[in-house]
């Protein structure tokens, strides 16, 4: 399968395109700077790099969070679409199945961290089962200290909250923590893209007009009170 994966959930923005099990090309770029400026840029470069035409890809994966809500919807968006234009079957992945995908084969169980603002996180739990990051437990948003808490034994931790609250997770966990080096904390969309490969099933996928992005949790613009009048 010729697979063109997008994440664009934080601040990292990445794409990139499988062909059978060979990563062809990937972009990562974690800049300030907003997705929506580099995203079509970074498609185009991975499709000259394969010598590939969008219509002769077979699956687009997209990140569907939890995160940035802008970042989602632009990634969602944007997969949308191309998959529309193409013709092509579209597929969600979770942003911290993704982030677990980072630890291969871990014989610990791995807590995907991801900042979430408003002093809280996102995090799911896994277990590598047959080559596979298998969720132990839903998805959540909650303030780190719970989060930690929740967590018995040895664990290794993955995504951007590790640095952010690391002294917590000392305080907490201690020797229990299983932390990787700083590059292993950043999304990829390889690693989307391999997911896909091994989730995607001809018609199991969602299509384009069913794919909503993730949020766990209202946007401001909900938690907002209507105003009177």
């Amino acid at each position: 399968m010729k697979i063109l994966a997008l994440d664009t959930a934080t601040a990292t923005g990445s794409v990139a395109l499988l062909v059978g099990q060979q990563l062809v090309a990937e972009t990562l770029l974690n800049i300030k700077a907003v997705h929506s400026e580099r995203l079509l840029d970074q498609v185009e470069q991975v499709l000259q790099a394969g010598n590939l035409t969008l219509e002769e890809l077979d699956l687009i994966a997209v990140v569907r969070g939890p995160g940035s809500f802008t970042g989602l919807r632009i990634g969602l968006a944007t997969a949308k679409g191309l998959a529309h234009a193409a013709k092509l079957p579209l597929i969600g992945i979770s942003s911290l199945q993704l982030l677990a995908m980072n630890l291969p084969l871990s014989t610990l169980p791995v807590c995907a961290l991801l900042d979430a603002r408003k002093k809280e996180v996102y995090t799911a739990l896994y277990r590598w089962i047959d080559g596979i990051p298998v969720a132990a437990g839903p998805e959540l948003v909650l303030p780190p200290e719970k989060a930690l808490g929740r967590l018995a034994g040895e664990v290794a931790l993955v995504g951007d909250a590790v640095e952010l609250y690391r002294p917590l997770i000392d305080e907490i966990l201690g020797e229990r923590a299983g932390i990787p080096a700083a590059c292993h904390h950043q999304p990829r969309a390889s690693a989307a893209a391999a997911l896909a490969a091994l989730l995607f099933q001809p018609g199991m996928q969602l299509g384009a007009a069913q794919l909503a992005p993730v949020y766990i949790r209202p946007s401001d613009a909900e938690l907002k009170p209507p105003k009177r009048g």
